[in-house]
């Protein structure tokens, strides 16, 4: 069967965007297509994605996050087969599995003072679960959360997202939700006064933007939070797991939270999972009793394969020193794109930390260059972004993207094995490609007037 279904990949793998437009999401085979990032990957391994002709692309989108120890790493692959080949009685769900027990114990050790995991299959179902538990376990109803935040886009996690564009007619939204703005100490403690709050839901870095907080934020956040009787709730679901050079990114404040939320690179890249990791009496709150024993749970959360990808990756980081990794290159990168930065006047700012980096752009200082920016602008707002992911991509072979709906931004999130030879080619890439934006009336602004008139077709409705 595995020989099979290889062989069903390579017989119609020339059809996958015919198959799409049919079957599944038409625009977003548009949109590739628009942008040139129309490829068929055959391979992939590490940091890397191989296309039919052997071409490598550098892989700096990493699955949003999701191939922190990189694509196919054979000690996860090895964990995977080695629990499908026992034949292991996963799911029997009027039992109790190991693994699950294992990887939770796990999961503690790098959080002691959350005692108690509740497994789950996303990153938007740990914040439907933070969710539930909050208004379970204070007894009021009312979430807060930030500006341009991202949770997810299910009905609850869509509820705390920070951004209209995702929430436009799919009201109505959970009530007694409330956003409040980013990183403005002034703002939640009125909104914590306001009302009973059962929770303060925050990313430590936000995603859309990698908008890095003040260095008192947020701990004056969970103080503030504590003082008012809610719970202070870290999604760390793209932040997590050595994302910013700490297992966890709230260690770079000394924050510790009353619930954590995690999943993407605990998959390994392998198979869908995410935990809530939480403090015991917030657990208890809600399984109080034998009775209600089986109040919260989900069917494929702790099934064996999850278990053994979230235990091999974390042996894996451990081992390989993933995590030290991030920090070290990570930094790197940063101190190389800021010192591009200087000399690119289209560089507003360059920020983040770790393998989380964004570059924000701004409107250059010659007026020819501010003319055209306002082209770009005018069909759709941070359009100039695109200006160097395409070529990013098209060029020198660096597969990343822009950092949200509106901004001019771009945003890296590597996998956090890649070494000093990938952040040499990142630095020679970005400068590139911002020096060739300097150049009015060259292929780069050819471009951007092809992108800007499909924008223009889709604001008219075409």
């Amino acid at each position: 069967m595995a020989r099979e279904i290889l062989d069903l990949v390579k017989e119609r793998g020339g059809e996958r965007f015919a198959l799409h437009e049919r079957f599944l999401n038409a625009q977003l085979v548009r949109v590739l297509q628009t942008i040139g990032f129309d490829r068929r990957y055959v391979r992939a391994r590490g940091a890397y994605l191989y296309d039919e002709q052997g071409e490598a692309f550098l892989d700096l989108l990493s699955g949003f996050g999701v191939f922190a120890v990189g694509r196919n790493h054979p000690r996860i692959v090895a964990a995977l087969r080695s629990v499908l080949e026992g034949e292991l009685p996963s799911m029997v769900q009027m039992d109790v599995e190991v693994l699950a027990g294992i990887l939770a114990e796990r999961l503690v050790a790098t959080a002691p003072q959350l005692e108690k995991v509740v497994f789950v299959n996303s990153g938007a179902e740990t914040v439907e679960t933070a969710i539930k538990f909050a208004r379970y376990a204070t007894r009021r109803s009312a979430i807060l959360y930030c500006e341009h935040a991202f949770h997810g886009v299910t009905q609850g996690a869509l509820s705390l997202n920070g951004d209209e564009i995702f929430r436009e007619g799919f009201g109505p939204l959970l009530p007694d939700t409330h956003r409040i703005p980013w990183n403005d100490l002034d703002a939640l403690e009125r909104a914590l006064a306001a009302r009973p709050v059962a929770a303060f839901v925050v990313e430590p870095i936000q995603g859309h933007g990698v908008n890095v907080p003040g260095d008192d934020y947020l701990g004056e956040a969970a103080r503030l939070c504590r003082a008012h009787g809610a719970l202070f709730v870290a999604d760390e679901v793209q932040t997590g797991l050595g994302r910013t050079g700490r297992m966890w990114a709230v260690e770079h404040w000394g924050v510790e939270p009353d619930m954590l939320l995690c999943a993407k690179a605990l998959s390994g890249g392998f198979v869908p999972v995410g935990a809530v990791l939480m403090r015991r009496r917030v657990f208890e709150s809600v399984y109080s009793n034998m009775v209600r024993a089986p109040i919260h749970g989900s069917t494929f959360s702790k099934n064996s394969l999850a278990m053994a990808a979230g235990i091999a990756t974390l042996d894996v980081m451990a081992e390989e020193g993933v995590v030290e990794n991030a920090a070290k290159v990570g930094e790197g990168i940063l101190s190389d794109l800021r010192a591009i930065g200087e000399r690119h006047d289209c560089v507003k700012e360059v920020r983040g930390k770790g393998m989380m980096q964004a570059i924000e752009f701004a409107p250059p200082d010659r007026l020819t260059h501010k003319a055209a920016w306002k082209i770009l602008d005018a069909a759709q707002k941070g359009l100039f972004a695109q200006l160097v992911v395409v070529p990013l991509f098209q060029k020198h072979r660096i597969l990343s993207q822009t950092s949200g709906h509106d901004q001019a931004v771009i945003k890296f999130l590597p996998p956090l094995v890649i070494g000093d030879a990938e952040r040499q080619v990142i630095a020679r890439a970005v400068d590139d490609v911002l020096g060739d934006t300097e150049q009015i009336g060259g292929a780069i602004w050819s471009f951007g007037k092809t992108l800007a008139r499909a924008a223009l077709r889709t604001k008219a409705g075409g």
